[in-house]
C-alpha cells in the first residue's frame, strides 16, 4: 500500500501541473444573446442614438410601412458574440418574423456596434428588390463610411433610404393598413352615443326629473346623430331610443335624486389597445450582406 501511494502522489502532482498550465487556454464558455422583444422599428439596446433620432428613424419606418405595407426594423447590440453576426441575426429574424405572412416583406438592419460589424437581413420576398449585391453596395458604399466616423443615425437614416427606394420599385400587395369599413363604423358610432345618452340621461334627471330629463337627452342626442349621420331617419331613432332607455332606465341602480352629486356606476371608456409595432409573420432565408467598418 504504501508503495501504491507512492505512485499515486506524483501521478496527482503532474495532473494538477497539468490543468493549471492549460486552462487558460481553454474558451470560457459564453452565453448567446438574447433576442430582445420586439416593440418598435428601432431598437437601440447600446444607447447610441438620441431620443430626438429615434424618434425621427421611427416615424419614417412607420410612414414606410403604412404606404407599401413592407416592414424594416433596426436593432443595435453591443455584441452578437459567441455567435457570428449572420447566426444572430438569423435568430432575430426568425423571432421577430418581420413582413407580412405570405408576402414576407421585411427586412432587419443589425448593428454590433462593439463588433464593428452590420447585416442587413432580407425577407424571401423581397430578395428580388434587394439582392445581396445590392444590400452589399448599401453597406459598403452608403452606411459604413458615415459609422466610420461616428456617424451612426446618418448611416442608418441613408440606409434606411436606400433600402426603402429599391422596395418603392418593387410590385408587393397593398398594405395590410385596410380603410375602415363604414357600416362598422356607423355602428360603432350609434352605439356610442346611447352608452353616452345613458350618463347624460342620469345627470339630468337629477337636476329635471326622470321624465323632462329623458325627453331633453333624446332631444339632444338626436340633435347630435343628425350632425354625425346626417339623416333624419337615423337621428329620430336615436332620439327615440335614447328616451325610451333613459326613461325605463332604473333610477335607483345609478343616480339618487335629493342630493348635491350623485353616485353611480364606474363608467370607463374603451380604446384601442396600446399593443405597439409587432412582426407580421413573414419568413427569411438567409438572404442578405454583411460588413464590417
Amino acid at each position: 500500500m504504501p508503495e501504491l501511494n507512492r505512485f499515486i502522489a506524483p501521478a496527482l502532482l503532474w495532473v494538477c501541473l497539468f490543468l493549471t498550465c492549460w486552462m487558460p487556454a481553454i474558451p470560457a464558455v459564453q452565453a448567446e444573446v438574447a433576442v430582445p422583444p420586439l416593440k418598435k422599428h428601432v431598437t437601440d439596446l447600446t444607447a447610441t442614438l438620441a431620443a430626438s433620432e429615434l424618434a425621427q428613424l421611427e416615424q419614417k419606418l412607420a410612414a414606410f410601412e403604412q404606404a407599401k405595407g413592407s416592414q424594416i426594423a433596426v436593432l443595435l447590440v453591443s455584441t452578437t458574440q459567441p455567435e457570428t453576426i449572420e447566426q444572430y441575426a438569423m435568430r432575430v429574424a426568425e423571432a421577430w418574423k418581420l413582413g407580412r405572412k405570405g408576402v414576407d416583406d421585411g427586412i432587419l438592419l443589425l448593428i454590433a456596434k462593439n463588433d464593428r460589424a452590420l447585416r442587413i437581413e432580407v425577407g424571401y420576398g423581397l430578395e428580388g428588390a434587394v439582392p445581396d449585391a445590392k444590400a452589399k453596395r448599401i453597406i459598403a458604399e452608403i452606411i459604413t463610411p458615415s459609422f466610420k466616423q461616428g456617424h451612426f443615425v446618418a448611416g442608418i437614416d441613408a440606409g434606411i433610404d436606400a433600402l426603402i427606394k429599391l422596395i418603392n420599385g418593387e410590385p408587393l400587395p397593398v398594405s395590410r393598413v385596410k380603410p375602415a369599413d363604414d357600416t362598422q363604423s356607423n355602428l360603432d358610432n350609434f352605439v356610442s352615443i346611447l352608452i353616452f345618452s345613458v350618463i347624460l340621461g342620469r345627470v339630468l334627471q337629477v337636476f329635471l326629473g326622470r321624465l323632462i330629463g329623458s325627453g331633453v337627452t333624446g332631444i339632444g342626442l338626436g340633435l347630435v346623430g343628425w350632425m354625425i349621420f346626417s339623416s333624419v331617419a337615423i337621428a329620430m331613432l336615436i332620439a327615440i331610443a335614447a328616451f325610451i332607455l333613459n326613461l325605463f332606465l332604473n333610477a335607483s341602480t345609478g343616480v339618487y335624486r335629493g342630493s348635491r352629486g350623485w353616485t353611480g356606476h364606474d363608467y370607463r371608456h374603451g380604446g384601442f389597445s396600446g399593443g405597439g409595432f409587432g412582426g407580421g409573420g413573414g419568413g427569411f432565408g438567409g438572404g442578405g450582406a454583411s460588413g464590417r467598418w
